[in-house]
């Protein structure tokens, strides 16, 4: 640091990390607590910038390089422990700030360490996570207006905050539910009309929005102001009367000006707060993370620690998906031969849940980075899974598609198993859908490049990814699959686990008479739809409708009927559509067992 004066009033392009220690020393200077425009004062008389260094833009958003480094080196030094921003607009340095050396070397380990913080944190994201993984951390990602037209969007840059309106009503921390928020919106601001959207962000605000989660702050239907990482729990700040009181600590990683704002081609509606699922958008807004024109350090920031991912094995496998050793050999042996596999089964038997377990214990750990769903409908197409033109400002723009997205991910990381489970994959055309690359998709084929339809590009679907498809026997509407699908896929058929060990040992830690005589009476339904002609093995009764139960809920009357009479019933209803009788019998036995 000892050159930074010659060296910054002399050069346009300045990383933040050459800023890390002014702002410390700043701090001390001016007591310990400062807001940024005094802390940027502070610097600009000790180094005595010059207006050129002052005014300079930098990136192809042409925003003040100056504000944003220093932004940035605060929160470097915020994520680092050495600058603490529990008071809203106030940075106050911390005793590890007052007595650490921040010198060059120092601060550009600092940065390093942040920028695999966030590359674990992004890593860990998966938009498509929606298979019961609770134990399984996920990002989720918000839109944000920060006020009407922006306006307060430099006061949450500056104080590294997000901030929510409608602060007369207090704390949301005291209410119930959504309609409680509601009513005391229309009571305090004496609203005619009910006030659901608002009630609804809020609550989503303070319940809904964790530590880590990505803020796209946004003007418009598609400007980027800024994206951040929640750094906290929801607080309520009273504050200087505008009733902007409801606030979030966020670390803004990236900021723009307003009026240079990039935009991204999906439309954010038109509301305070809204968590963001479509995964276009969230493949633009990671784009935004990945642009570095603004700093040459690659400047990323993240609240979150990079922690080891949870193991997971076999055995753990086998204890929480009902199937038998023999059978989990069977299926991991084949997928690595045929690296396509289908599990088919009636609703009920655990396709789902076993796809994603399948691919964890293959990996031994819990990463859902390396595990892709999509959905297959008859509307899906090419264009959605491999690339197409879409929409976008006045004309169309080229896009690559979930599949596309995901094997290019997979061929940067050899070394590393990759999962894409396609839920449905009877309900899709296949020829449709994959195109030129469905000769890809064969194991001895993977590899192999072929030019793509709609760009001029060689591509090959890398031999590290493993497609896992899953259907319903029990869907009458379904054609039988053709040949080709066949070919390429190995079919495994998923039956119920009640004679698991897994099941036998869940079952037994429930302590329930009723329960007992209604899998008893289930596994005896299940032999009659197993020699039924009309219907056979792939129409049983699977043990998902029974499982994740309490022994409270197992020994419930209530619990138990509603599986019964809502779930059971209702699908012997339509395997014996023309034997009424035959239903009204078998719903007898069923509800008999838990008399």
């Amino acid at each position: 640091m000892a050159e930074q004066g010659n060296e910054v009033s002399g050069t346009l392009k300045v990383s933040c990390m050459q800023w890390m220690a002014p702002v410390l020393q700043a701090l001390k200077e001016l007591g310990g607590s400062a807001k940024f425009q005094q802390v940027h004062d502070q610097i600009v008389h000790d180094f005595n910038l010059s207006q050129e260094t002052l005014t300079a833009v930098g990136g192809k958003n042409k925003v003040n390089r100056f504000d944003n480094d220093l932004r940035s080196a605060r929160n470097h030094l915020v994520q680092g422990g050495y600058i603490d921003n529990s008071v809203r607009g106030v940075w106050t340095i911390t005793e590890s700030g007052k007595t650490v050396d921040m010198n060059d070397a120092f601060a550009s380990e600092l940065i390093r360490a942040n920028r695999k913080a966030t590359a674990a944190r992004r890593k860990k994201t998966d938009a498509n996570n929606v298979l019961g993984d609770s134990d399984v951390a996920q990002t989720r990602y918000w839109a944000y207006r920060p006020g009407a037209g922006a306006s307060k969007w430099q006061e949450c840059q500056q104080d590294s905050v997000m901030m929510i309106g409608w602060g007369r009503i207090g704390s949301v921390d005291q209410f119930q539910s959504q309609n409680d928020i509601q009513q005391a919106l229309q009571q305090k601001y004496e609203l005619v009309s009910p006030a659901k959207n608002r009630a609804h962000a809020l609550w989503q605000f303070a319940n809904d929005m964790n530590t880590g989660d990505v803020i796209v702050a946004v003007n418009g239907f598609r400007s980027v102001l800024g994206i951040g990482t929640v750094q906290s729990d929801y607080e309520y700040q009273p504050g200087d009367g505008e009733e902007f009181d409801h606030l979030r600590q966020v670390v803004w990683t990236v900021t723009f000006d307003d009026g240079d704002a990039p935009e991204i081609g999906q439309q954010f509606a038109n509301k305070t707060l809204t968590e963001i699922t479509s995964d276009e958008a969230i493949q633009q807004i990671n784009a935004l993370f990945d642009d570095d024109e603004l700093d040459d350090d690659d400047d990323a920031v993240s609240t979150a620690e990079q922690t080891p991912l949870e193991s997971y094995s076999r055995a753990d496998f086998l204890n929480e998906v009902y199937m038998d050793g023999d059978s989990y050999d069977r299926l991991v042996a084949m997928l690595d031969k045929k690296k396509n596999i289908i599990l088919e089964g009636a609703p009920g038997v655990g396709k789902t849940f076993a796809a994603k377990r399948l691919a964890y214990s293959i990996m031994g750990e819990k990463d859902p980075s390396r595990v892709q769903m999509v959905q297959f409908h008859q509307s899906y197409s090419y264009e959605d899974f491999i690339m197409g033109f879409r929409p976008y400002k006045d004309g169309f723009e080229l896009r690559h598609g979930v599949f596309y997205n995901f094997c290019k991910t997979a061929e940067a990381d050899e070394g590393h198993s990759y999962f894409f489970i396609i839920d449905e994959i009877n309900r899709g055309n296949l020829s449709k859908i994959f195109g030129e690359l469905f000769m890809l998709i064969e194991s001895d084929k993977r590899n192999l490049k072929l030019r793509l339809l709609y760009s001029d590009e060689q591509f090959s679907i890398p031999a590290n990814v493993f497609i896992i498809g899953m259907m319903n026997t029990a869907d009458r509407s379904l054609a039988m699959m053709d040949y080709a699908l066949r070919r390429r896929f190995a079919f495994i058929d998923l039956l119920p686990g009640f004679d698991t060990d897994g099941f036998k040992a869940y079952q037994h830690s429930l302590h329930s008479a009723k329960f007992d005589r209604l899998i008893d009476t289930v596994r005896q339904l299940n032999q009659t739809i197993a020699k039924d002609e009309s219907l056979g093995r792939g129409f049983m009764i699977g043990h998902s409708y029974f499982s994740n139960l309490t022994a409270q809920q197992a020994g419930d009357d209530q619990t138990l009927s509603g599986i019964v009479e809502y779930e059971l019933i209702p699908l012997l209803g339509e395997y014996w559509f023309d034997d009424p009788k035959k239903v009204e019998d078998e719903a007898a036995e069923l509800r008999n067992a838990i008399q």
